[in-house]
C-alpha cells in the first residue's frame, strides 16, 4: 500500500460520509470469489519499464479516440466507462480498472480478453459475482489490503489506473480523456442527479493524482487538462515521448 494512502482514505470516508465496514465487507465477499492466479505477474510484465496510456470517459475522448486508434505501442489501461466508445472504435484496453458500474455489454465482451482489476466498495456488493466471468483478475479495495485483495491507491476508475500503473513502475503515464473539470463527459453515463457527487469525485481524484505526482517515480503526461506535477502535451508530440 503506497505511503500516506491511511490518510487520503480517511479523507474520502469523511468527505463522501462512505461506511469502511460496508468497504470491507464488499473486500471480503470479493476476496471469497477470486482464485488465486499469476494475474499480477502478468500486469507487472505488461507495465513495468514500459509506456502506459491510462484512458478515462472525459470530455476529450471524443478527440482522443482517433490518435489511440494510431498508437500501436503503449500499453492502454481503460476505466470502464470508456470501455464502450473505445471498443466501438476497435480499441482493445490490456487493462480494464472497474467497479462493476460501466456498461454490461462491453465489460462481458472482454471479459476473457483484459486483464480486469476489479474494485470492492460498499455499493457495488450486488455486482461482484461478475468476477466469476473474468479470466484475468485481481481485485482492489481502499482499506487495508489482505488475502487476495490488493490497493494500489485512487478513488476513481481513472485515477486507480494511475496509481497502479505508477505501483508496476510505468517508465510513462500518459492521460487521455481525464478532464477533471467541470464537464461530465458523455460517455460517463452519469444522471443528472448524480451530476454534483460525480463533481466531487472528479475533484477528489485530481488532487490524488497531484499528490502521486509528488511520489511516484514515473515520468508523468496529460494530454487532457492541465494537472499539477503532470507535463501536458499535443496530440502532436505523442510520436516523440513514446519513443
Amino acid at each position: 500500500m503506497i505511503s500516506g494512502w491511511k490518510t487520503k482514505y480517511a479523507e474520502i470516508l469523511k468527505e463522501f460520509k462512505y461506511d469502511e465496514k460496508k468497504d470491507k465487507e464488499s473486500a471480503t465477499i470479493l476476496d471469497t470469489i477470486l482464485k488465486k492466479s499469476k494475474t499480477n505477474e502478468k500486469i507487472q510484465g505488461l507495465i513495468q519499464g514500459n509506456t502506459v496510456f491510462v484512458i478515462g470517459s472525459g470530455p476529450s475522448l471524443s478527440t482522443a479516440i482517433p490518435k489511440l486508434k494510431k498508437l500501436k505501442k503503449g500499453i492502454k489501461i481503460a476505466a470502464d466507462s470508456s470501455l464502450k466508445p473505445l471498443l466501438e472504435n476497435g480499441i482493445i484496453p490490456d487493462i480494464v480498472v472497474t467497479d462493476l458500474d460501466g456498461d454490461e455489454k462491453s465489460l462481458n465482451k472482454i471479459a476473457k480478453r483484459s486483464i480486469f482489476v476489479v474494485h470492492a466498495h460498499g455499493d457495488n456488493i450486488e455486482k461482484l459475482d461478475f468476477a466469476k466471468k473474468i479470466k484475468n483478475c485481481i481485485g482492489t479495495t481502499q482499506t487495508k489490503p489482505f488475502n487476495k485483495i490488493q490497493n494500489f491507491g485512487g478513488f476513481t476508475d481513472g485515477d486507480r489506473g494511475v496509481f497502479l500503473a505508477s505501483h508496476f513502475k510505468a517508465k510513462k503515464i500518459i492521460l487521455f480523456g481525464m478532464d477533471f473539470g467541470n464537464r461530465i463527459g458523455k460517455f460517463s453515463n452519469t444522471k443528472k442527479s448524480e451530476r454534483k457527487t460525480k463533481l466531487m469525485k472528479l475533484k477528489k481524484g485530481k488532487s490524488l493524482l497531484e499528490w502521486l505526482a509528488t511520489k511516484t517515480k514515473s515520468e508523468l503526461f496529460t494530454t487532457s487538462t492541465k494537472i499539477k506535477g503532470f507535463e501536458k502535451i499535443p496530440y502532436k508530440s505523442m510520436d516523440i515521448i513514446i519513443t
